[in-house]
């Protein structure tokens, strides 16, 4: 490869052809694994408290308000408001290269969480703080689109 050429490798199975990691996907463990296997089924699930009836994302095994640890999954409506967002031009990362212009963006849930995120099958330029968002998924992660 020439050196500055950027990777086009194909994606296979979830891996990079090259057989080089992957920056667009975590890695699932036993505790997150509800919320991917929801995912895949195109449901977005939260952590919601118990104690003190608060929901929150990312998911934690306990609550980042009131520390307790009766959080249990919870589905979300999949409704969310923009918060704010940058068009990113340039990301060297696999598969990421593959995809610019995208937008990156933090949403804001219906139940209250905030959410790092994209927003697909939108221009940046057509993007207002507070527009309405609805969740999709793309290969089985969370993503957004305009109401």
């Amino acid at each position: 490869m020439v050196a500055g050429q950027r990777d086009r490798a194909v994606l296979v199975s979830g891996e990079h052809a090259t057989g080089g990691a992957r920056f667009d996907v975590p890695e699932v463990d036993a505790f997150t694994r509800p919320y991917w296997d929801a995912a895949a089924e195109g449901r977005l699930l939260i952590r919601h408290c118990a104690d003190c009836d608060r929901a929150h994302h990312y998911p934690r095994e306990f609550c980042p308000y009131c520390w307790s640890e009766d959080v249990r999954w919870r589905p979300a409506s999949g409704h969310a408001t923009l918060y704010t967002w940058s068009v990113v031009h340039r990301n060297d990362l696999p598969p990421f290269g593959e995809r610019v212009p995208y937008v990156a963006a933090v949403v804001d849930l219906a139940e209250g969480p905030r959410m790092m995120t994209e927003v697909v099958e939108c221009e940046g330029d057509a993007l207002r703080i507070g527009m309405g968002l609805e969740v999709a998924f793309r290969a089985g992660v969370p993503v957004f689109r305009l109401l």
